[in-house]
């Protein structure tokens, strides 16, 4: 890595950063206090959209005069994604400090009020960023929060166990109900299963629409329309339908999650089969191709691209069916469970720990699928 491209990632995330961390200390001074809680909301954000605004400016003018200089050779492309997602996790976290102070400080004040003393501003901080049941966890307490469920607990279960044989310790281990591990395990099983159920589906749907005219102007309109019912109401009746008939545990969770993944496969294969345009298509005749041949030499390579796109809105949707399946059917584990067990005791803490690893395995799943298609793109032809 050329020198000069190292100092430029480091000027742009100091700049970055120093920017952030202004907005924060500037937010966290207007709002911890008292008053007109909507002005100072109203002063904070014109700040801070100000400041942005001033960054910004400084950003692109110094981006265009390197990009026009020819002292300096531009700096890599990766590097400048780096300092791109550095500077956006850095103002999350610098936000997420400053409203955990915002939302938290009632409690503290109350406690303040109570004991009959009168908080500094340093000691609000330490109060608002460490309490037990906060409204806002900070995000050291939420990773405590991971450690503790995953790890503490993974130690104390294999402490317990000691003296049976090695692989019973692991599955006990794993199976253990407060081990955030079990429960992510449960719901990624729903979340793959209903995966491959609406990618199958929604492929056969898609084939089907664009090969029949019949298929196109009466099932593509019902697809559409599937997606107009609230999952939230239609998982119930998918469950108590399931039970009747004696299905439960994953299956019903994982038809929820392939209710939600599948729309987005079908959209997306319907407009990839369908890219081939009228010149290709003729010249496929012309070599008195079967419409078979079309399919599979020219419509299905033509639609890859659209299928992995739709393939990433399909996992992700798919997660989400998931977890929402887990709402309703609690006693089966699963994030979604864990979720509902932390609203019932008012525990934020377990709450927020769910949804960080729900995200985490989210962006691992979207990733590879991302990784598949690069592997696909590159063996077909498409990236050198």
């Amino acid at each position: 890595m050329d020198v000069s491209q190292l100092l430029f990632g480091v000027i742009v995330s100091t700049v970055l950063l120093i920017s952030s961390l202004i907005i924060a200390a500037f937010a966290v001074l207007w709002l911890s206090g008292t008053g007109y809680l909507g002005v100072k909301v109203l002063a904070a954000a014109v700040l801070g959209v100000l400041i942005f605004s001033g960054v910004n400016a400084f950003l692109v003018k110094s981006w265009t005069w390197w990009k026009e200089s020819k002292i300096r050779p531009l700096p890599d492309k990766k590097l400048f994604s780096f300092v791109a997602i550095l500077y956006v996790v850095t103002v999350i976290f610098a936000l997420w400090y400053a409203f955990a102070i915002v939302l938290n400080k009632n409690w503290a004040y109350d406690k303040a009020t109570r004991g009959g003393y009168e908080l500094s501003f340093s000691e609000l901080v330490a109060d608002t960023w460490s309490q037990k049941k906060p409204r806002l966890p900070t995000p050291d307490q939420v990773a405590g929060e991971i450690w503790k469920s995953t790890g503490t607990a993974a130690a104390k279960k294999w402490e317990r166990t000691e003296g049976d044989p090695f692989l019973e310790r692991i599955s006990e281990v794993l199976g253990d109900k407060r081990n955030l591990i079990r429960h992510a395990w449960l719901t990624l099983s729903a979340t793959m299963l209903g995966f491959v159920f609406g990618t199958g589906l929604g492929i056969l749907l898609a084939v089907g629409i664009v090969h029949n005219r019949a298929m196109d102007n009466s099932v593509m309109p019902w697809v559409i329309t599937s997606q107009t019912i609230p999952i939230l109401a239609l998982a119930p009746m998918i469950i108590v339908v399931l039970n009747a008939v004696g299905l439960s545990g994953l299956i019903p969770k994982a038809v929820i999650s392939a209710y939600l993944s599948f729309f987005p496969v079908v959209v997306g294969m319907v407009k990839g089969l369908r890219s081939p345009d009228s010149m290709q298509l003729d010249q496929m005749r012309t070599w008195f191709a079967s419409k078979a041949q079309i399919f599979w030499k020219l419509r299905l390579p033509a639609s890859v691209p659209y299928l992995f796109t739709s393939l990433k809105i399909g996992v992700a949707a798919s997660l989400v069916g998931a977890i929402v399946g887990e709402l309703t059917i609690s006693q089966d584990g699963g994030l979604g469970a864990r979720m509902l067990q932390g609203n019932y005791y008012g525990a934020t803490l377990i709450i927020w720990a769910a949804l960080i690893v729900a995200a985490a395995l989210a962006a691992v799943l979207v990733s590879s699928v991302g990784l598949a298609e690069r592997v696909t793109k590159k063996r077909m032809g498409f990236v050198q």
